[in-house]
């Protein structure tokens, strides 16, 4: 392809030269043949005289870290004191996908699932806890994918997949590392904390500033060093995540009268900056037609923190929608249209997409639970009934299972039966009334955990379900009751 675009702007510039008299023929004979002797270099350039492979897309993954699903300017219900213009410039060269789910409603077991495409449930990861102690070494993650291809790849911001130095991302195939590990939760502006530092590579740093703009600094960075070969940014953000700090000069620009809202507020607008910076030096270096960029957030809103995820029930630690539904875009302006799905999408879906992206094969021995969504994304294909499932182990009793347009929400002895078509905000429970529907969902979702292993730690795949060892789930003490039938969860 390279070579024919050459040969056709030579054979142009060619006839212009033979169409004007001014040129004379001497220096004719002259361009024809600096043309061919171009031309033959470039076909000697390239073993076997073959065209030079086109370059596979650079891939930038931002993830925001408990952010709202009305939290942000491109769902169209957002409260009116939300700024995020950024992202809402990024949204209208996307494709908003409606319907984007990550696989749990905490952060380290929707991270896990991210990196390795697969449930974290396959690993035993049920919890934050169990997830945030460290995904095994064994698993092969994200970046580790992509070498083939000849990727650098670079993790910026928080990890959340092991809490010390032997678990750095720096050991799991990121060639350069800008961020902390820990818990999932970090100052903004301590910064120079041996006990929590932030890290270069697995090098302790001492800085000063704010967290957030570090991180995007670091991401524009990041893209002047690779942008002559194919990169790839995962690009980590903790905010909007606790403790709520943000400069004064944000918070000031927001008035809903509730302190916690208006520090939320100028948390999302510093990162919506820093995105805004990634984009425009994509764009400024002629990367943008080329990035296959996703922007999703890795869990719903915290409601003690003042999120918003209008219209959407609930929020983290929650498996109504408004703890698994997420803020979801789609970007590659060379291959996408920009525009809305309402396809079923999930987070397992990235890293497929990403494979097939890049022309890689996927893993053989262990298949991933996503799937590639660019035949979807282009409408080449038509939009497919999925199921999607989630669990949290029998401590914190939360699971789920979505098939077609119907979810079942088990918490605990509740369980609640949607029509998401007719129902995005689970006001109506329809359990009593659909009890088959009730049952096969529940069948669905027992035939799917006879695929996990137990929970690493201790305790069974569901609540109410012993572990396989024949140990009964421990319960806590407020739980230790007198056992009583399903109760149909009230609306909010």
């Amino acid at each position: 392809m390279w070579a024919d675009t050459m040969r056709s702007r030579l054979t142009n510039l060619q006839d212009d030269a033979a169409m004007n008299p001014v040129i004379p023929k001497l220096s004719l004979s002259w361009l024809r043949l600096t043309a061919n002797l171009i031309l033959l270099a470039s076909w000697l350039a390239v073993p076997g005289g073959a065209e030079p492979a086109p370059r596979p897309p650079n891939i930038v993954l931002i993830v925001a870290d408990d952010l709202g699903y009305g939290d942000v300017l491109f769902n169209p219900l957002h409260p009116k004191e939300v700024s995020t213009p950024h992202l809402d410039r990024l949204a209208r060269e996307s494709i908003i996908c409606r319907q984007a789910y990550v696989t749990g409603h905490v952060c380290s077991p929707t991270r896990t699932a991210l990196m390795t495409g697969r449930y974290q449930q396959r690993l035993g990861l049920y919890t934050a806890g169990e997830a945030g102690s460290g995904v095994p070494m064994r698993e092969k993650l994200f970046p580790q994918f992509l070498q083939p291809a000849g990727y650098t790849s670079m993790q910026i911001g928080k990890w959340h997949l092991g809490p010390t130095p032997a678990w750095s991302p720096a050991l799991r195939g990121f060639d350069e590392v800008f961020g902390f590990l820990g818990r999932g939760a970090h100052d903004y502006y301590k910064l120079n904390d041996p006990a929590d530092p932030i890290y270069r590579g697995t090098t302790p740093l001492s800085l000063d500033g704010y967290l957030t703009d570090h991180f995007g600094r670091e991401a524009v960075a990041f893209i002047e060093r690779q942008k002559t070969k194919p990169f790839f940014l995962y690009l980590a953000f903790n905010a909007v995540h606790a403790p709520l700090q943000a400069p004064a000069e944000d918070i000031a620009q927001f008035s809903t009268g509730n302190p916690d809202r208006n520090t939320l507020l100028a948390m999302g607008r510093r990162m919506d900056v820093a995105i805004g910076h990634v984009v425009a030096k994509l764009k400024q270096e002629g990367l943008w037609e080329n990035t296959l960029l996703f922007f999703l957030s890795d869990n719903g809103g915290p409601l003690g923190q003042s999120a918003s995820n209008v219209p959407l029930r609930g929020g983290k630690h929650m498996d109504y929608e408004g703890g698994i539904r997420v803020p979801f875009l789609v970007c590659w302006p060379a291959q996408l249209p920009a525009g809305e799905s309402q396809a079923v999408v999930s987070a397992l879906d990235i890293l497929p997409t990403v494979l097939a992206a890049a022309g890689l094969s996927g893993p053989s021995g262990q298949p991933l639970d996503g799937m590639n969504l660019l035949p979807v994304l282009r409408g080449e294909t038509a939009i497919q009934p999925r199921n999607l499932f989630w669990s949290s182990g029998s401590h914190e009793g939360w699971w789920a299972v979505r098939s077609g347009d119907w979810k079942l929400v088990g918490e605990k002895t509740r369980v609640g039966l949607f029509d998401l078509s007719q129902d995005i905000a689970e006001k109506h429970d329809l359990a009593n009334a659909k009890p088959e529907k009730v049952a096969e969902l529940t069948k669905l979702h027992d035939a799917w955990l006879a695929e996990m292993p137990d929970p690493i730690k201790s305790g069974g795949k569901r609540y109410g379900l012993a572990a396989t060892d024949g140990q009964a789930p421990k319960k806590a003490k407020a739980d230790r009751r007198k056992k009583t039938g399903p109760v149909v969860s009230p609306a909010p």
